[in-house]
């Protein structure tokens, strides 16, 4: 793949929230200055911006009933996703050049557990976000989704919404031969469904940099089996390994120190050497990341060796 066909997705809006001072806990995680200090959002969409980042996310990942509760959800979820997307799309329109924005779909009943998923459940909570967001986003973006039942939800939600589906699964960190999805099911079998759904971009995201490469690999063999155009992409988190037993989002867990903004990079290059065509980063990955990224893997500006940011 060629640098110039490269996108450069934004970075974890959680821990940059926290990391700029924005009212952020659990449970309520990158919601909580959502609903206390939009402006904290904006900052932080214009910063992945600034950085290079040409695809940004809304911050409407904890706006399901496992962050903040069941009766706010259900009083004001709709209006709080309408304001991600909203933020999101102020923050897009402030850059001189496009900006898409994507529509986060996040594990509607827990990030990681697979084994919670309930699809009539997790079918109600997404027509909600994507009531709230649909005026606002460019692409839908069903993100760390841990299992094939859960992307299936997701598409029955949209239901007949033209707008594309980006499906981004998230993998289990201990993988040991073939890369699987956190449900345990095989990264080919998602791939597979991914194209049956009609997906434009398969991505992996929120687990370690390690796992990511293989599952690349693995997607590539199954679109050129299928003779399909589906692009792929990576953002990867900063987490250590995440056990197969732990809480969905039950606490903070700690930032690798090993991975700098220069060995994001390496791991970044690797991926776009293995076929991604957009690359980004998830919890941990920061502005300084992003940049680094957008330094040395996008091509110099025309006329001139300055970037346009």
């Amino acid at each position: 793949m060629s640098a110039s066909n490269l996108r450069l997705l934004d970075g974890g809006m959680g821990r940059e929230l926290q990391r700029i001072g924005a009212p952020f806990r659990q449970p309520e995680w990158s919601a909580l200055a959502l609903i206390e200090s939009p402006e904290s959002v904006l900052q932080a969409h214009r910063s992945f911006i600034a950085a290079g980042a040409r695809i940004i996310t809304t911050n409407s990942y904890a706006v399901v009933p496992f962050h903040i509760g069941e009766e706010r959800f259900a009083e004001h979820g709709r209006t709080l996703a309408e304001r991600a997307g909203r933020l999101a799309r102020q923050a897009a329109g402030e850059n001189t050049e496009p900006v898409t924005v994507a529509g986060s779909l996040p594990p509607a009943l827990g990030s990681y557990r697979p084994d919670l998923f309930d699809h009539s459940r997790s079918v109600d909570i997404h027509r909600q976000l994507i009531a709230g967001l649909r005026d606002q986003v460019d692409v839908w973006l069903a993100e760390t989704q841990s299992s094939i039942a859960e992307v299936r939800a997701v598409y029955e939600a949209l239901g007949a919404e033209p707008k594309p589906l980006w499906l981004s699964f998230t993998l289990l960190d201990q993988a040991d031969g073939a890369p699987r999805l956190r449900s345990g099911e095989a990264v080919a079998d998602a791939v597979e469904v991914a194209a049956e759904l009609g997906a434009a971009v398969v991505l992996f995201n929120c687990s370690q940099p390690e796992v990511m490469a293989a599952a690349l690999v693995e997607a590539q063999a199954v679109i050129q089996r299928l003779g399909q155009a589906i692009e792929l992409g990576v953002y990867a988190n900063a987490f250590p390994p995440v056990s197969t037993e732990a809480k969905a989002n039950s606490t903070l867990l700690e930032i690798r120190a090993d991975l700098t903004p220069e060995s994001y990079l390496h791991w970044s290059s690797a991926w776009v050497a293995a076929g991604a065509n957009i690359v980004g980063g998830c919890c941990g990955i920061g502005p300084e990341h992003i940049a680094q990224l957008h330094l040395h893997l996008l091509p110099p500006a025309e006329g001139g060796g300055t970037r346009r940011i």
